[in-house]
């Protein structure tokens, strides 16, 4: 039966189906792999707000009753999937709409990975480069959308995932979201693992699992990275290890500068250089 459901909410490219996995190690946790929890409950707001029954009834009457149904709906999925006490939902969404949640689930605990955002558009143009047989919706040469390196980043840095990923972590430090929230660096876990997971067990207020190994991870979430594209990578590597960087290598100097001076609060606030 679950007791309580936590959520991971992180940016694209950034270690959250590792991080998935990792907790997965715990008998007591269910980790989901990219979830479609959040997409129901936005769109059952989406119903709610927008039902003419409901406008009828009065919205005002109504938002305990639709709490209610969020709330039970939730705990009604989860309970169908799992027995295991503790659920980590993993969805992109679940961040910008912490005030959302807090009205389901008072202090909800989210999760956030992070990482340089110049790793992360060159994450996303070597798969790019890796997939020249693959549709890509990146390009369309009639229009010189995404034709050089630089405008593929413009293009990633304007859409999903990446841009409004970037938007929604700005507009959660612009609300002060961020104070209610645990950000994990990318590089942080991958150097020191132990320590940053017994960081997420302490927020979430629950006792470190001495089972967990760095060495190696078990890939226990499961997705098909076809419904994803070239840019859904949600198998883990063999090895636990941080690969050197190579953003600039990637880039190019003036174009991973760029990146940087694009984002100076993400690079203030998480303290990259």
């Amino acid at each position: 039966m679950t007791k309580k459901v936590f959520y991971n909410s992180s940016l694209p490219r950034a270690g959250s189906t590792l991080l998935q996995n990792i907790m997965a190690d715990n008998p007591d946790f269910y980790c989901t792999p990219t979830s479609g929890v959040a997409d129901i409950v936005l769109n059952s707001k989406n119903v709610f707000n927008h039902s003419q029954a409901f406008q009828a009834q009065g919205l005002s009457n109504l938002e305990e009753p639709f709490v209610e149904f969020c709330r039970n709906g939730i705990y009604g999925f989860f309970k169908a999937i799992t027995e295991a006490p503790y659920v980590l939902d993993k969805s992109r969404d679940w961040g910008i709409h912490y005030n959302l949640l807090n009205r389901l689930f008072p202090n909800p605990k989210i999760v956030c990975m992070v990482r340089d955002p110049r790793a992360i558009y060159a994450s996303m143009e070597k798969n790019f480069r890796k997939n020249p047989l693959r549709e890509t919706n990146t390009q369309d040469a009639n229009h010189l959308i995404g034709t050089t390196l630089d405008k593929r980043v413009n293009t990633w840095a304007d859409s999903v995932p990446v841009g409004v990923s970037m938007d929604r972590l700005k507009d959660c430090f612009q609300q002060g979201i961020d104070k209610k929230m645990l950000f994990i660096r990318y590089e942080d876990l991958m150097a020191n693992p132990e320590q940053e997971i017994r960081k997420v067990y302490d927020y979430l207020e629950l006792p470190y699992y001495d089972g967990h190994r760095f060495d190696t991870v078990t890939q226990h979430t499961q997705e098909n990275d076809e419904v994803h594209g070239i840019y859904g990578d949600h198998k883990l590597r063999d090895k636990f290890e941080k690969l050197p960087d190579d953003y600039e290598e990637i880039l190019g100097y003036d174009l991973a500068t760029s990146i940087k001076n694009t984002y100076p609060w993400f690079y203030t606030n998480f303290g990259y250089i």
